[in-house]
């Protein structure tokens, strides 16, 4: 059963249509670029297994794209309510950007170098060994290699026994494990703090649940002088406000994108608090859990007095083996909060990728081995962008940029206002300054950024303006010295660093390709 397809289907269009009891249906859709594509054929069951999921829908309702015939018009066929306002993508849009300009694309969130190869070539024996099952469908709910794997790493981590069978779930990518988060424990009228700025799934996942989105941002003590992600906080009271009755969850991303901030235990320890008196689940976003620089520490929610029973942990395997393409996610916690998942899960994609889970597996079965130790790749990878990430923050100090040095993750924020008087953002369209900067940017010096406005609400969005968003996990983004850095006024020369880095992104083994964005 196509599950991922009907649940697109179902989710998207509305079209009321009887269905019997022990009835079938076709689907014939067409895709201007593929040609026909062909729904398989599924039981009346399964299609009110799928609807059950969404509030605004009937059991009978059967969905089909506005394309597919000339008879249906009209305003019946309109995006559903629950995704007006989310049709904008800055992920589409830039990769569309880089496609057609080919900038040094310092916007995405993916790797350009090779991953360990304990894990890739552990894909191929996978793939081509004897045990011809690890190609087929594999537990719903996590493969057991997997799960078991995990609840080895995380009963270390957490300080507590976890059930690799009913408190671990593996996803399609941390993506998906959001979704499924946020899809099973939020009810229409919930509402979902969530710390701006955000990984901008946060907001249309928590909209397209019937939850009202409670938005609070993260501001830095100061704008000036050696600026660190720590010093971007919330304010206390701002933040105790926004607590009350109505409040389901609130959604912590530590280590933070795109600030790079890691949260310290008295920063946790006023969240904890405030779930616990208001009895709220914390949605704990820790996709990049391994990337810390030191003296800093990542501490699990999780790991706090009473915290584990109200908290939903996120895991990635992209970020963790450096392997994005892979989207194998995960999650962890209580089994009464993950039974949720698992409903959301089973009657959307169902499963995921055998052979990826059992690669995974193979490669945290090794790690747990070193970890702790200098060997563990989970120690290495920090160490070696600590050098990339310096570079960076030097570069952009003496272009005229103000970064902010993350503690966390792989991005870099920026304040790039110094240079507006070098660009010409009357020659782009859109609402907000950083918008226009990045194209220009794009366009002209072949250097793309994202445009941070993306990750706050409407309300917030000009605290975003000021800044740039730029990624350090880049192969050649290392000093060299044949590269002099520029002074900050010196435009001329900046452009001439740009062409530079340009040559050491031809040189890439990915050059050119476009990955994903999480």
């Amino acid at each position: 059963m196509c599950y991922p397809i009907l649940y697109y289907v179902f989710y998207t269009w509305e079209l009321k249509e009887e269905a019997e009891d022990r009835g079938q249906w076709r689907s014939k859709l067409t895709d201007k670029r593929n040609g026909p594509v062909m729904l398989q054929v599924v039981t009346s069951r399964s299609c009110r297994q799928l609807v059950k999921l969404l509030p605004s829908l009937t059991a009978q309702t059967l969905t089909v794209p506005k394309a597919c015939t000339s008879t249906m018009s009209g305003d019946k066929f309109n995006l559903p309510e629950r995704y007006v306002g989310s049709e904008k993508s800055v992920w589409v849009e830039y990769i569309q950007l880089a496609l057609e300009h080919s900038p040094l694309n310092l916007g995405q969130g993916f790797p350009d170098f090779a991953a360990p190869e304990y894990v890739t070539k552990g894909l191929a024996e996978v793939t081509t060994g004897d045990n011809v099952l690890l190609n087929q469908y594999t537990r719903g709910f996590g493969h057991p290699r997997l799960v078991n794997a995990l609840s080895r790493l995380y009963s270390k981590l957490i300080g507590r026994q976890i059930d690799p069978l009913s408190e671990v779930i593996v996803t399609s990518g941390a993506y998906q494990a959001l979704f499924n988060t946020i899809m099973g424990h939020t009810s229409p009228g919930d509402e979902v703090i969530i710390i701006e700025p955000f990984f901008d799934c946060y907001y249309p996942m928590v909209k397209a649940a019937g939850g009202v989105p409670r938005f609070i941002p993260l501001r830095p003590k100061k704008t000036s002088g050696s600026i660190s992600s720590g010093d971007w906080v919330l304010d206390k009271d701002e933040l105790t406000g926004l607590f009350n009755a109505k409040t389901k969850a609130i959604i912590l991303n530590t280590p933070h994108n795109p600030l790079g901030k890691v949260f310290t235990r008295q920063e946790l320890e006023v969240i904890a608090d405030l779930c616990k008196k208001w009895n709220v689940l914390c949605i704990a976003d820790e996709v990049y859990e391994w990337l810390v620089y030191k003296p800093y520490k990542h501490i699990r929610i999780a790991t706090l007095p009473d915290m584990w029973d109200r908290t939903v942990t996120i895991g990635s395997a992209g970020k963790t083996f450096s392997v994005t393409g892979w989207k194998i996610g995960w999650a962890y916690g209580p089994a009464h909060l993950l039974k949720n998942l698992q409903t959301v899960h089973q009657n959307c994609v169902y499963t995921c990728s055998t052979p990826l889970q059992e690669a995974v597996a193979r490669g945290f079965e090794l790690e747990l081995q070193r970890l702790g130790k200098p060997e563990c790749y989970f120690e290495s990878l920090p160490q070696e962008l600590l050098s990339k990430r310096d570079f960076m923050a030097k570069f952009l100090s003496e272009v005229g940029m103000v970064p902010t040095i993350p503690e966390g993750g792989y991005f870099m924020i920026a304040d790039w206002t110094s240079l507006a008087g070098r660009v010409r953002l009357e020659e782009e369209t859109d609402k907000n300054k950083d918008y226009r900067f990045t194209k220009w940017m794009t366009k002209n010096v072949k250097l793309q950024g994202i445009p941070p406005s993306a990750f706050y609400g409407s309300e917030h969005a000009n605290l975003g303006e000021n800044y740039v968003r730029y990624c350090f996990i880049k192969v050649r983004l290392v000093p060299s010295p044949s590269i002099n850095v520029v002074p900050a006024l010196d435009w001329i020369r900046f452009l001439a660093l740009k062409d530079v880095f340009l040559e050491m992104e031809r040189s890439s083994p990915l050059a050119g390709i476009v990955g994903n964005t999480s």
